[in-house]
């Protein structure tokens, strides 16, 4: 991963880059198909280069170009319309020059629908042991091999650019969602400015739509200021970052909406490592429409299985001689074909076992947002929500209050 080296410009100067980037068309469109009378949640078609994605969507991510525990085929099997690529990873290793020859990420794995990739930013707090942030770009030392690299924007982009992702995401100041004072504005106003620097980068814009992502911590004046800012570059879409990571769930549902308010409405917007279904659904009638995480393959691999009423620890005791599918209303693979009491008796000698509950776990989550967006499309989403919530919950009792109080500022009332 070569370094490369750009001088910061202020934000005025980089809005004029922007806008002469956007002279070309770009490869994405939003259509807006149905939207909630009472929330902000909406059902949208986002059309990509390699083919449509029904909005709300649920995006499985692949670290290194493949779902852990589960093949590119089954991944399209279960309706999977776009996945992820991690852009540190895939650029540490096999690196950019061999996907490339690949006709990138979709060849080198073989996927035909669309892809995703990140900037990379993200790692600034998962190896911040590791890293170093300057206005040039961050420098890593290498989990591999120890060596120092430095990823800048335009380095984030040429990388993406060979991977040939439908849509990229900046290299953004990334800090960690409890970090409170001076640092927060400075990563904002630093993201703002690379911002720039990723939009002059891009040598695809013709094929490959660049995703800003709004920074600010949880301070509302500074989200708010990066959301005024940034929606200045009239970028395909727009990312909501800087969450779900450790915060208070009354200040995390505070910054979404805050977020989507201040959106433009014909823009996708993706609320990045947001994977909960509660969380899925909340947010959903906040006003998202993209979200990913990499919770649904993690928690398979632990043996837990994801139901309409949380999960099944399918490691435990009571499930040994236990015949039913783990859901009996899914209609996925590993329902149809496995009991509980097989996974369970598989998870003590093979690993088999989580490649089943990875395929139910994803079918689940996918098929959760099927069943959103068709709520919203039916004008019955409220009523969704309802019935969401008795399944998962024993009473209104054990509903948490922060979704409770989220989904009340949007009308729909629990109690």
């Amino acid at each position: 991963m070569a370094a490369s080296i750009s001088s910061s410009s202020n934000e005025c100067e980089g809005s004029m880059t922007a806008m002469k980037y956007f002279a070309s068309a770009v490869p994405l469109s939003l259509r807006v198909v149905a939207e909630c009378p009472v929330s902000k949640a909406r059902a949208c078609i986002l059309t990509l280069p390699h083919s449509p994605v029904n909005t709300p969507v649920f995006m499985p991510v692949g670290t290194q170009g493949t779902m852990k525990g589960i093949t590119a085929n089954q991944l399209e099997d279960l309706g999977c319309q776009i996945c992820l690529g991690n852009t540190y990873h895939l650029g540490m290793r096999p690196g950019p020059e061999l996907i490339e020859k690949a006709n990138g990420l979709h060849g080198f794995m073989s996927w035909k629908r669309n892809l995703l990739t990140d900037s990379g930013g993200f790692q600034m707090v998962s190896l911040v042991e590791l890293s170093e942030v300057t206005e040039e770009g961050v420098m890593f030392r290498s989990p591999y091999d120890g060596k120092e690299i430095l990823l800048t924007p335009e380095q984030s982009i040429s990388i993406q650019n060979s991977l040939g992702s439908d849509i990229m995401m900046q290299l953004d100041d990334v800090v960690s969602s409890t970090v409170k004072g001076p640092r927060v504005e400075e990563a904002m106003h630093r993201s703002v400015r690379w911002l720039d620097r990723c939009i002059a980068a891009n040598k695809n814009p013709e094929r490959q739509n660049l995703f800003a992502i709004i920074q600010g911590g949880l301070d509302a004046r500074l989200r708010k200021a990066c959301l005024d800012e940034m929606t200045k570059r009239d970028v395909p879409g727009f990312a909501i970052g800087g969450l779900s990571g450790g915060e208070e769930k009354d200040d995390f549902w505070k910054m979404v909406t805050l977020s989507t308010d201040h959106l433009p409405r014909n823009k996708p917007r993706y609320l990045m490592g947001v994977g909960y279904a509660l969380d899925l659904v909340v947010c959903v009638a906040l006003g998202c429409d993209m979200f990913d995480c990499v919770f649904p393959t993690r928690t398979a691999r632990f043996g837990s299985a994801l139901v309409p009423w949380g999960s099944l620890q399918l490691k435990q005791k009571q499930y040994a001689k236990d015949f039913h599918p783990i859901d009996p209303e899914c209609q996925c693979p590993t329902c149809k074909r496995h009991s509980r009491a097989y996974l369970h008796a598989l998870f003590k000698s093979d690993t088999a076992a989580m490649h089943h509950v990875t395929i139910h776990n994803i079918n689940y989550q996918l098929r959760l947002m099927r069943d959103v967006r068709q709520s919203i499309i039916d004008q019955k989403f409220p009523e969704f929500v309802k019935v969401f919530m008795e399944r998962m919950f024993p009473s209104p009792e054990d509903y948490p209050s922060w979704a409770v109080d989220a989904l009340h500022s949007v009308n729909i009332c629990l109690k």
